[in-house]
């Protein structure tokens, strides 16, 4: 299989030499994932790394009402995972699963900790992810609190345009934290600006 992609990732976040991502990546497996499946469960252990080569994932939780609620949307390409479960090997919060068909490339942990180990540029890569992912999660968090739903859909839009074509609605409008009745108002408001 060609991990062309995947290998143009690690080139696209840090300069890096094309021997020494051949060497990370030698140890990735390609598999894919049908639409409306689970990648990760709640209260399961994330045992591998996963890299979306194509499709669209979403994470969410369950309400105390009992409804799913989108904490995180992932467009291709990216590293799709529970780095807390993966990296302490604890039970997961959350149910990671697939909106379309997905390809990925996964590695488990032992192979991320070799490469840790022996791979400097490695180390340099995972830190500069890490801190990316920070940087997502802190916006996404200074945004629901500071920012108004129509905002937030405007962002959306501007950020991932690409999304509404291949997500369902009324799963943005979790994500937006909003009810999708809502989305749709702001969405007829807008276009008739």
């Amino acid at each position: 299989m060609d991990k062309s992609i995947l290998k143009h990732y690690f080139h696209s976040l840090f300069p890096i030499e094309e021997e020494i991502v051949n060497k990370i990546t030698e140890k990735f497996e390609y598999f894919e994932l049908a639409k409306n499946r689970n990648l990760i469960e709640e209260k399961s252990i994330s045992t591998k790394t996963y890299f979306l080569e194509k499709g669209y994932m979403r994470a969410y939780i369950m309400s105390e009402e009992g409804e799913e609620v989108a904490t995180n949307i992932y467009s291709a390409p990216c590293f799709v995972n529970d780095f807390l479960s993966f990296f302490k090997q604890q039970p997961s919060k959350q149910n990671y699963q697939s909106l379309t068909p997905c390809e990925f490339w996964a590695t488990s942990l032992e192979n991320v900790q070799s490469n840790f180990h022996n791979i400097p540029d490695f180390r340099e890569f995972s830190r500069l992810l890490f801190v990316i992912n920070y940087d997502k999660l802190q916006d996404r968090m200074i945004q629901m609190a500071s920012q108004k739903a129509e905002s937030r859909y405007l962002e959306l839009i501007k950020q991932k345009p690409e999304i509404f074509q291949h997500v369902p609605l009324k799963i943005i409008a979790s994500y937006l934290g909003i009810k999708d009745s809502s989305l749709s108002r702001i969405r007829k408001e807008i276009s008739k600006l």
